[in-house]
């Protein structure tokens, strides 16, 4: 890998930001996490003088609930440890390369904020920064929410740095073989255990008027899915009529949501007879999203529809493959400014006019990524 990347320049120093949700890191800061998260207005898209007394209230409403969540993972978020070790493996991996480095970590709705980020940024006299999202499909309410927020901070704090961005890395070759190796395993298990398996590849939800506005994170998310089948069926033929099954979790709020629910597709599994192997293809670090709502409560949900196999692929964190791929990444954006994956340009199709390169011309066909 350290070959693909351009000789250092001695005289640069680049910081690379790595973006993340955030969490609560403690009982006490739970309402405030969740009140940034819903006065978003990316989340929630109302005017100002509705979404800011309504996130008010739903933070108030489900701080006790989430509160109990957290205190099954030992009352604070695991996420910030989890992209502090990816940012330490990205470190290392870039100063292996040469690089005059230091990978800071932004997150979405608690400390370290964007604002944060762009103050150590500047104390550390960065020449370039590279910015990077934690999130393998581009979303307005994730990838988006946080670049706006970093754009906003630099020019607030006068940052004199060049920045260059990823917007986005659905079919990242370390990411999408790096999930391959951690599914193969638990499919072969099933397979031990005389089950049919059924591989349901689990991403976050969003509602449907969200994606109904031109955002490309669903038809992203769906070329993950099939990057990763296309993978395993290179590596075994037997995989080739495998039953993969997109599908959508964490739903909240009344509203309509994308589906199938990763909580009716485990139901559905036990009608038909099917082991479940569940993988998050959508998160790429440990969270409560994964280690409660998998493999606690979706677990109990399988037991109690007659799934004797279940089997919870872990998030692929500090792969050597994936680290070794997104460093990678960062190169490609620090070359080209603004890259969607390491092709450069936009990889969405038109329809997806909330892509960040949606002005440029789309693809004829859809590339491999690399």
């Amino acid at each position: 890998m350290q070959s693909s990347l351009s000789q250092p320049d001695s005289r640069s120093r680049r910081a690379i930001v790595l973006c993340n949700l955030g969490g609560a890191d403690g009982p006490e800061s739970v309402r405030g996490f969740l009140y940034n998260l819903f006065s978003d207005r990316n989340i929630i898209p109302l005017p100002t003088w509705i979404r800011i007394p309504l996130a008010a209230l739903i933070s108030t409403l489900r701080a006790p609930h989430t509160k109990k969540l957290y205190d099954k993972v030992g009352g604070r978020s695991i996420l910030m440890e989890e992209t502090r070790a990816q940012a330490t493996a990205l470190e290392a991996a870039a100063a292996k390369a040469g690089w005059d480095v230091k990978v800071i970590i932004a997150m979405n709705y608690w400390h370290p904020f964007p604002a944060e980020a762009i103050s150590e940024i500047k104390a550390w006299g960065a020449d370039e920064v590279l910015v990077v999202p934690l999130y393998p499909q581009f979303s307005t309410t994730t990838s988006g929410s946080v670049l706006e927020q970093l754009r906003a901070q630099a020019k607030i704090q006068g940052l004199t740095a060049k920045v260059h961005s990823v917007c986005c890395y659905p079919k990242l070759a370390g990411f999408i073989a790096g999930m391959a190796d951690l599914i193969e395993p638990a499919l072969h298990r099933a397979v031990a255990a005389r089950q049919r398996p059924r591989l349901l590849l689990s991403a976050h939800g969003l509602p449907e008027k969200t994606i109904a506005r031109g955002d490309p994170y669903q038809w992203q998310v769906e070329q993950t899915a099939a990057a990763i089948h296309q993978e395993l069926i290179a590596r075994d033929a037997q995989w080739t009529g495998l039953d993969v099954v997109v599908c959508y979790q964490s739903r909240v709020g009344p509203v309509a949501w994308i589906g199938p629910t990763t909580e009716a597709e485990v139901i559905r599994a036990g009608r038909d007879g099917c082991a479940v192997v569940l993988a998050p293809i959508a998160f790429v670090s440990e969270h409560l999203e994964t280690v409660v709502e998998l493999d606690d409560e979706l677990k109990s949900v399988a037991t109690e529809n007659g799934v004797t196999h279940y089997d919870r692929v872990s998030a692929i964190g500090v792969r050597p493959g994936f680290i070794e791929s997104l460093l990678a990444l960062a190169e490609s954006a620090r070359m080209n400014g603004h890259v969607c994956s390491d092709g450069g340009a936009r990889v969405c199709p038109s329809r997806y006019q909330k892509c960040p390169h949606w002005n440029e011309q789309p693809p004829s066909a859809q590339p491999a990524l690399a």
